[in-house]
């Protein structure tokens, strides 16, 4: 049964939490270490469910994982990598697409791999198509099964030219753990650039693997027969550290994120001090606070890296109740992130939502029936409310909100925030929230 949390909004949030390794890296590291033929050390894990259900999966496929009284630290040994049996991958998935990243390391190293059917139309998703398109033009033959779906690969993976309709960065990951084992050259054209797709290129590289990252989105990556193993700290997760720097704007408090980097966060750190909120940066991390007044409406656009994240537009929406005058919000990257807004309505929020796309150009769903621009009028008075989380960034963006509100409010369904935010009840404590775990 899920998990609920009382909070008693209306007060600053003060204080000092740390971000550990990406959530969009770690997971992909760990898929990257069964191309490997040697143990590999991955530094800076962070305790989410995320990554226990990658690590579950691994377990099946005969990768040793040693993580005992190793804070923050995996040690993951594939030298045996056997195939699973179906059923069992199954039951660990859940609904993550990580069997289908798996599929190219394990091609590579058995042969063969299995997608178990995440219940049902799932296999059917676009998402899903893309990444066996991108398997099948390395060699990969796909067969339907009544359990799901049986990959092979008769002639070995060759090298391929792809170009991508758009930058997507689970293709791009997928085409990365294929090519770089493959036979011959692989050219990824409109690939994304993601700082944690860098970071996957770099344990790549260190690794074995031989790959050239282009300033026109273009990857050029030089199969190798044989993968040794790394030692890596993973990138800080910037979603985070981003999340935790709204709520000290949208609360009016200051909060000090250990761990947190500038380069990977200069997109948002602009968009910050656009609308008035203040930041310090040290060596140990990045000070966030409100600086008092107020702070100002603005536009904003998410876009593909290095332009401002889609996974920060849902916390900021939040902060941007509390200024004064007229948001403007253009969704380009999920057609459907703009849905969470509803229940900040019914917190008092002013939020309008519009198939038009209010940005400077046309996007990919300009023609489409998704509400995916929205305008925020503020300052709102938030009031607390009983919501439910309908997903990762919009949960998290939920407990901001009731923070900011007055009055309680019961937040329902928070397991599924624990699959990217590592703590984050013992975070709310060091910032001074009021709130109950039920």
């Amino acid at each position: 049964m899920s998990r609920s949390l009382v909070l008693n909004g209306g007060r600053p949030l003060i204080g000092d939490i740390e971000v550990r390794g990406a959530k969009n890296l770690v997971s992909k590291a760990m898929v990257a270490v069964v191309l490997a033929e040697e143990p590999c050390r991955l530094r800076g894990v962070p305790e989410i469910s995320d990554v226990q259900i990658v690590a579950g999966l691994l377990e099946l496929h005969g990768v040793k994982i040693d993580s005992s009284d190793r804070d923050g630290e995996l040690l993951l040994d594939p030298t045996n990598v056997e195939q699973a049996h179906v059923a069992d991958i199954d039951a660990h998935a859940g609904s993550s697409r990580v069997p289908v990243l798996l599929c190219g390391p394990l091609l590579h190293r058995l042969g063969e791999a299995f997608i178990p059917d995440l219940g049902g139309c799932r296999i059917g998703e676009r998402p899903i198509n893309f990444h066996l398109d991108v398997l099948r033009t390395f060699g990969a033959v796909v067969d339907k099964r009544p359990e799901g779906l049986r990959l092979t690969a008769p002639h070995g993976l060759k090298g391929a030219d792809i170009q991508l309709p758009y930058p997507s960065v689970g293709t791009t990951e997928q085409v990365l753990l294929t090519a770089v084992r493959a036979e011959g050259t692989t050219v990824l054209r409109n690939a994304a650039i993601e700082p944690e797709i860098m970071d996957l290129v770099a344990i790549l590289q260190k690794m074995g693997a031989i790959i050239s990252v282009q300033t026109d989105r273009r990857i050029e990556i030089e199969g190798v027969p044989r993968l040794g193993g790394f030692d890596h700290l993973a990138i800080p997760d910037r979603i985070e550290a981003g999340s935790w720097a709204c709520a000290a704007l949208a609360t009016a408090g200051d909060i000090y994120v250990r761990g947190a980097q500038q380069q990977p966060m200069m997109a948002f750190l602009n968009v910050f001090r656009r609308v008035g909120g203040s930041f310090d940066i040290d060596d140990e991390g990045i000070r966030f606070w409100h600086s008092g007044g107020d702070i100002n409406s603005l536009a904003i656009e998410t876009d593909v890296h290095p332009g401002l994240m889609t996974d920060w537009q849902q916390p900021l929406v939040v902060a941007l109740t509390q200024t004064r005058g007229l948001s403007i919000i253009h969704e380009t990257v999920y057609e459907n992130r703009l849905g969470f807004t509803s229940a900040l309505g019914e917190m008092g929020a002013q939020i309008q939502t519009y198939r038009n796309c209010l940005g400077s150009s046309p996007c990919r769903f300009s023609r489409a029936n998704f509400q995916h621009s929205a305008v925020v009028s503020g300052p709102a008075r938030l009031r607390g409310a009983e919501i439910t989380v309908p997903d990762l960034r919009g949960g998290f963006s939920y407990l901001i909100a009731a923070l900011a509100a007055e009055g309680t409010s019961k937040v329902h369904g928070i397991d599924l925030i624990y699959r990217g935010y590592e703590n984050f009840s013992t975070k709310l404590d060091a910032v001074g929230a009021d709130y109950d775990l039920i």
